[in-house]
């Protein structure tokens, strides 16, 4: 069963998403933020990361750029889900393995996930 971290400071779309993502058979953990979402990282090992763009603290953004930094996880699938900023995203495809819009169809990001998650 793999293990999906969930960075989004909306707890209403975190939830949605983790319950989802549930119900498929995943593993789901969460953080409100990018630095929560890099200390939930030092104890968890997921296989993919679904965030948010804009969130207090430390954005997906920042938060993508210091994973892609991290030797021993910077081969980890990124997913960004967002409204305004899906633009930038999708520019940075060295951050990104794939971005939504918000608001998302759930169907899309859970094929998204299992596209990702997929061996080649």
């Amino acid at each position: 069963m793999s293990t999906i971290l969930v960075v989004d400071d909306e707890y209403l779309i975190a939830d949605i998403l983790g319950y989802a993502l549930e119900d498929e058979g995943f593993m789901v953990v969460k953080a409100g933020n990018g630095r929560k979402g890099l200390e939930v990282l030092e104890r968890e090992r997921p296989a993919l990361i679904i965030t948010d763009f804009m969130m207090p603290v430390m954005d997906g953004l920042e938060f993508a750029t210091a994973v892609r930094k991290l030797p021993s996880l910077n081969h980890l699938p990124i997913i960004l889900v967002s409204g305004a900023q899906a633009h930038v995203g999708m520019e940075r495809s060295d951050l990104f393995d794939a971005v939504l819009d918000k608001p998302f169809k759930i169907d899309l990001i859970i094929a998204e996930v299992r596209r990702l998650l997929t061996p080649a």
